[in-house]
């Protein structure tokens, strides 16, 4: 079991060991938790795999990203124009070109920028090293209060039209953002040691396997945080936002670059260029 994995019994199985006992966790229950500052994801406390851990790639987590003076400014304007019902209890504001991702269709249509309030974000952007060259050329805006059960299922963002960093800023109210996996791969875990490190019997680190579908990784995002998925945690992993996390009114604020496709060199570069012209104009209203 994997209980016997613990800190004091770790000598008893050589490393690594498969864990097979199949695990259910319900629906919202995050069984390790992101720490930004080591890029791992932790066993949960409560849950069979406190006291392990694992590298988790592939997400940039910044606090205060905007003052709250500019929080309060962009949600009003915001509030100024309509919004859309969406599912799954949210309300959605979108700026971006028209698109039909099943047939791979794509034009401006009544998209004509991003809107004005957006500008100064993206500016800021520059100052991360992992946004880059980032060039946002679509924006949507997602509303979710607990009285509509807003939430969002476990999902990737298309990779078709979609480039590789998504990224988001969190206004409102702070949530969890929820990474699952569907991979038949296993994940190797590691003790994460708060006291003595353990040691197996050849001397090395013990180590665990356990199946990636059995873990469910918690992105804690404090209000006002700026969070970009991207590698593994863009393609490998879902993200999702559960009920439960959703206290207050929360606005999620998600900007997406183009794939290869439509940038340079790609074979759709000059509407790519079209259609960044168009949203870095920064002129927009919700279309």
């Amino acid at each position: 079991a994997f209980r016997a994995l613990g800190n004091t019994l770790s000598w008893q199985v050589p490393p690594p060991t498969p864990f097979l006992s199949p695990l259910l966790f319900p629906q919202g229950e995050d069984n390790f938790t992101y720490c930004p500052a080591t890029g791992l994801a932790a066993g949960n406390e409560h849950s069979e795999f406190a006291g392990w851990a694992f590298p988790f790639p592939g997400v940039f987590l910044t606090e205060e990203f905007i003052s709250e003076d500019e929080e309060s400014e962009i949600v009003e304007l915001m509030d100024q124009d309509d919004w859309k019902p969406s599912q799954s209890g949210r309300k959605k504001q979108d700026y971006g070109p028209k698109v039909n991702f099943k047939k791979q269709r794509l034009k401006a249509g009544s998209f004509i920028g991003l809107p004005s309030f957006s500008k100064k974000i993206v500016t800021q952007m520059k100052d991360y090293s992992v946004l880059d060259g980032f060039l946002p050329v679509e924006q949507c805006n997602l509303d979710y209060i607990p009285e509509r059960g807003s939430a969002i299922d476990p999902h990737f963002d298309d990779w078709w039209l979609w480039g590789e960093r998504l990224v988001s800023l969190n206004l409102l109210s702070k949530t969890v953002l929820s990474m699952s996996c569907d991979s038949e791969d296993s994940i190797q875990l590691f003790p994460s040691f708060s006291k003595e490190k353990e040691l197996s019997p050849s001397g090395s680190l013990a180590q665990t396997l356990v199946p990636s579908k059995e873990v469910t990784v918690a992105i804690h995002l404090p209000r006002r945080s700026l969070v970009v998925l991207y590698g593994d945690a863009r393609y490998k992993w879902k993200h999702a936002i559960y009920r439960k996390h959703i206290e207050h009114r929360r606005i999620c604020v998600t900007f997406r670059e183009l794939s290869a496709e439509f940038s340079a060199g790609g074979r759709h570069e000059e509407l790519g260029k079209e259609l960044l012209g168009i949203a870095l104009s920064f002129q927009g209203r919700p279309v």
